[in-house]
């Protein structure tokens, strides 16, 4: 089973994610997983993998940006002997070493458009050819793909096929920044840290203000950033791990209301900045709340529900 320690915490958005990753796993539908670079797609989708009838199977994981246009075919689908210049063996593709398995696509809105229109037909027919080939293949693979960049934007830009993307997003999954769930930092800072205490035979410990700096940060590079910085602290550290200076500097502003305005720093989570909104427009209206909705343009219900979320986060 995968570990789950790095994606989920005890905040109801890690509780939104791990319920989603449960109900997904057991099908057969089509995986788009959407979130920041840092928050743990790959290890979301290997959560995914773990859960599902294909896990004895293989998970073949290939980065769509990573690969050059002109190489793209061949990292896919694989070339015959001879096929080009340097092909001295016929070599398998991404989908045939992941028969029967799981297939993770990447950065999938940055896969070239001559291939994302191979692609959809390979999710259609669950036939292709190698290049340089005549035999067809046929392949029995779940796709579960990743971006970390809004989906529906890449199609309005012209970047990604509008057709693949529903293809695709038959269950869409979202990851959470870090930033919207700081209830779990202290969480995966201590599974991290009990991580490296037991590679190492150590017993280091976060200094008392260490935790409450950590929940100050904005952590722009997610879960990855902070595992960084906890792996530097404890090879910094003899016994205990102060992480003041590589935290504080990174803090952005709290938003400032005064005289019927509200000044939000840039860098500011858009779930913080709702939620100062929320606030500075309740005081305005003295604390009634239907006139504050009405104000914000959003009913009284959806209203309570943005200030719970902000009471639990």
């Amino acid at each position: 089973m995968i570990s789950s320690s790095k994606i989920v915490g005890r905040s109801p958005a890690a509780f939104t994610l791990a319920r989603a990753i449960v109900k997904a796993a057991p099908t057969e539908a089509s995986v788009l997983i959407v979130g920041e670079s840092g928050t743990g797609k790959e290890i979301v989708a290997r959560a995914v993998h773990a859960r599902s009838s294909r896990s004895d199977a293989p998970f073949i994981a290939v980065n769509c940006g990573a690969i050059s246009a002109s190489l793209a075919e061949s990292e896919l689908f694989g070339h015959e002997k001879g096929s080009f210049t340097g092909a001295s063996a016929t070599t398998s593709g991404c989908f045939e070493r992941a028969h029967q398995g799981t297939l993770f696509l990447d950065e999938i809105t940055e896969m070239p458009m001559n291939m994302q229109v191979q692609l959809l037909r390979i999710l259609e027919t669950g036939q292709y050819h190698r290049v340089g080939g005549s035999e067809q293949l046929q392949v029995n693979v779940r796709i579960i793909a990743a971006t970390n960049r809004a989906p529906k934007a890449a199609v309005q830009e012209g970047r990604f096929r509008s057709d693949l993307l529903y293809r695709l997003a038959v269950f869409p999954i979202w990851v959470p920044p870090l930033r919207d769930r700081k209830s779990d930092i202290a969480y995966l800072a201590q599974r991290f840290l009990d991580e490296l205490n037991a590679q190492e035979n150590t017993k280091k410990q976060f200094s008392p203000k260490t935790i409450e700096k950590l929940e100050n940060h904005n952590w722009p590079g997610n879960i990855r950033e902070l595992k960084n910085h906890v792996t530097r602290a404890f090879i910094l550290a003899d016994d205990v791990l102060d992480m003041a200076p590589a935290v504080s500097a990174f803090r952005v502003p709290d938003p400032l209301a005064a005289e019927g305005f509200l000044k939000i720093p840039i860098g500011t989570p858009l779930t913080t900045a709702q939620h100062a909104i929320i606030r500075a427009t309740l005081e305005h209206y003295d604390g009634d709340k239907r006139r504050a909705a009405l104000a914000l343009g959003i009913s009284p219900k959806t209203l309570y529900n943005r200030l719970e979320s902000a009471r639990r986060n």
